[in-house]
């Protein structure tokens, strides 16, 4: 059916082109090309005739169809960008000043909480360790001594005086002891014991380790560079297993869009879609675009989504009852890339209507404006009718 459909149209255009080109040839070789060509992308709405007929013998070449008025979803279309999951995100600085030694990570490695990252040549941190080392083994020695004083406390061999100053002298051994060991956490190490089970090759080198799991996303700094302790950020770690969408809702679109809606997010980049939820509404619009700002969390398969790719998410807001549709192929565009349709005007005429168009779904296009409910257009064969009406100018 579809190919003698075909077959006619086929046997119509070379009809017509045929007595186009017999009246171009008692017109001149000039105007005749100039006729031959108005169907080219040099047209415009000026070349284009306002109304124009089509013999009854062609008419079986086009489908006649109303604009009809159906349910269709509604569906908000929002650009945005990418960004880190700050919920998941940790600036990393250094609790240490001093120069930058080695770098033992690069951005994209995956690191457990507890790493080394760099290591950092600081006097501080040698005389922390130096104190620490000197203050461990005074308590150890003093609690030798507590202990010697008491097995001869209990035979009688000293006076309870000596007992309690040997029991004196451990307490502050003690208290000098975990001084120490604060003063070294304070520098990142959690565990003091590491600087005597292992110790660095260099006693003024400190290791600043990651302190949480994630993929390092940023490095900061350089071999050589000053760091100052607890100011310098030198990495930062991120759990890329999900990110943030930040998109802008226009506010006449803001009665549609609510905390939890699903989300359907693409790229350029990659075909597969990727889903998402708006878990973030802006207290205030943004006063100079006069939009809102909205976060989407989604799920980031094999880390694909980077920071700042720009993409495109789609709201899925409710339904529009009434909305005014026609199918896609009536709706063409013209040389400014302007929609419009074919309105029937008359049994046998046409004219082009220009209208704007919204989403398409299901084989149909919703009509914003131009057209009323009834309004007869054509549904299919408007390129046979885009020709003909070119021709009949």
């Amino acid at each position: 059916m579809r190919k003698t459909r075909l077959q006619s149209f086929v046997f119509a255009f070379a009809a017509i082109m045929f007595g186009e080109v017999m009246t171009g040839c008692s017109a001149g070789p000039a105007e005749s090309e100039s006729k031959m060509t108005s169907y080219s992308g040099t047209e415009t709405k000026a070349d284009t005739a306002s109304f124009f007929s089509v013999p009854q013998d062609q008419m079986s070449h086009i489908l006649i169809v109303p604009a009809e008025k159906t349910k269709i979803s509604r569906r908000l279309r929002l650009t945005g960008n990418v960004t880190f999951n700050a919920f998941k995100t940790t600036p990393v600085f250094s609790a240490i000043g001093g120069p930058v030694h080695e770098i033992l990570v690069s951005p994209g490695e995956t690191v457990r909480a507890g790493q080394p990252l760099l290591t950092v040549n600081s006097p501080d941190y040698s005389a922390a360790r130096s104190a620490y080392i000197k203050a461990r083994d005074a308590y150890s020695l003093a609690g030798k001594i507590y202990a010697r004083a008491q097995d001869l406390f209990n035979h009688g061999a000293i006076a309870e005086a000596d007992l309690q100053q040997a029991e004196s002298g451990r307490t502050q051994a003690q208290a000098d002891m975990q001084s120490s060991e604060d003063a070294l956490r304070a520098l990142g190490l959690h565990d003091p014991e590491e600087v005597v089970k292992n110790p660095p090759k260099m006693t003024s080198q400190i290791p600043v380790i990651a302190p949480v799991a994630g993929e390092v996303v940023e490095r900061l700094v350089g071999p050589g560079q000053l760091l100052q302790g607890g100011a310098t950020q030198i990495f930062t770690i991120s759990d890329m297993t999900t990110v943030w969408i930040l998109v802008n809702i226009y506010q006449s679109d803001l009665g549609y869009v609510h905390l939890g809606d699903s989300v359907d997010i693409t790229t350029d980049s990659y075909p597969e879609l990727f889903h998402g939820k708006i878990s973030y509404l802006a207290p205030a619009l943004d006063p100079n675009t006069r939009t809102l700002q909205a976060r989407i969390v989604t799920g980031n398969p094999a880390k694909k989504l980077k920071k700042d790719m720009y993409v495109t998410a789609t709201v899925l807001a409710g339904a529009i009852y009434d909305a005014l549709t026609v199918p896609d192929a009536a709706v063409l565009r013209d040389t400014e890339n302007q929609p419009f349709v074919y309105l029937q005007s008359g049994p046998n005429q046409f004219a082009r209507r220009l209208v704007k168009v919204g989403d398409n779904q299901s084989g149909r296009t919703q009509v914003r404006e131009g057209l009323q409910e009834g309004e007869r257009v054509v549904g299919d064969g408007g390129l046979f009718l885009q020709f003909k009406n070119s021709l009949q100018h």
